[in-house]
Order: C-alpha cells, then structure tokens, then sequence
C-alpha cells in the first residue's frame, strides 16, 4: 500500500492470524489490500480444541481472509486495546511481532512489500525497491531478531521535548 507504514498494518494482520490460530501462510500485497492464506494450527489438546471451535465453530482447514486499510484500521484499533505499556520485551516469535519486525525491515528500505511466505522456521520475502528492482530473500526467522530487538528499543525510549 502505497506510503504505508508496513510494520503497523503487518502487526495487525499478525494479530488477527494469532486470534485465528494461524501461523504459517502466504500473504500477498495488492493495491489496497492485502490477501492472506493459510490454515489454522491444530489444537494441542481438547480444552484448545473446544476453544478454537468456540471462536471459529468447526471451519478447519485452509483459508485465504482479504484485509483493506479499513479493516486494518479496526485490527490496530482492536490490538491497542489489548496491549499493555508494561516495558517489557514481547515474544518475537509470536506472529504479529514477526510480521511488525519484517514491516519496519521493509520501511527501512524504503520497499514495496510483494509477497510473505511464512513457514515454522523460515520465510521467503518478495519486494521491490524504489527503482523498481524485485528482490526475494529467504531468511530464517531467528535472522530478523537483531531488527526485532533495535525496533523494540526505539520505541521503549523516552522521548524528550
């Protein structure tokens, strides 16, 4: 999305997969909108299982969800209210802080986000820089911490007037 700020509209979609139970997928960026693919975990155990089919009833198996900047809106909205101003570092490996740390990657240089492939492990990241280069990398997920941990430093600073 043209003069997004990726890290904010990826840890809302990342949110919206973790209430869904989704962990790995495929999301593609379009022109207002992004389209997202993938299938929920399966429960560990009976009481998630009975969980999951409260917040989801029986649908199982693969699904693909479309989010516009309105729907993201709401999703930011929906993730303030739950977040707490508590300092302390969150878990990286959860998939909103994946994705939110892969955005502001994605900020930083200045790309246009093509395409997230997210698996246990690993992703394989599709963008295109100003001039209009593709690039594709596959990268561990663990190879993004360093970015995760300065990105969570930024924002824990007080600022001074």
């Amino acid at each position: 999305m043209a003069g997004s700020f990726y890290n904010h509209e990826l840890r809302a979609i990342g949110q919206a997969l973790e209430a869904q139970g989704i962990s790995t997928f495929e999301l593609k960026a379009h022109v207002g909108r992004y389209e997202v693919s993938g299938a929920p975990e399966k429960p560990e155990s009976l009481i998630a299982a009975l969980r999951d089919w409260r917040r989801n009833g029986w649908r199982r198996g693969p699904r693909t969800v479309t989010y516009t900047a309105r729907d993201i809106d709401i999703l930011e909205k929906k993730g303030q209210a739950r977040r707490a101003a508590n300092g302390q570092l969150p878990d990286f490996y959860n998939v909103s802080n994946i994705l939110r740390t892969v955005g502001a990657y994605l900020d930083v240089k200045n790309a246009r986000l093509l395409e997230i492939q997210k698996r246990p492990l690993t992703l394989t990241l599709m963008y295109q820089t100003m001039g209009g280069r593709p690039f594709v990398e596959d990268r561990t997920i663990a190879s993004f911490y360093k970015t995760f941990i300065e990105l969570h430093s930024r924002r824990a600073r007080p600022t001074t007037l």
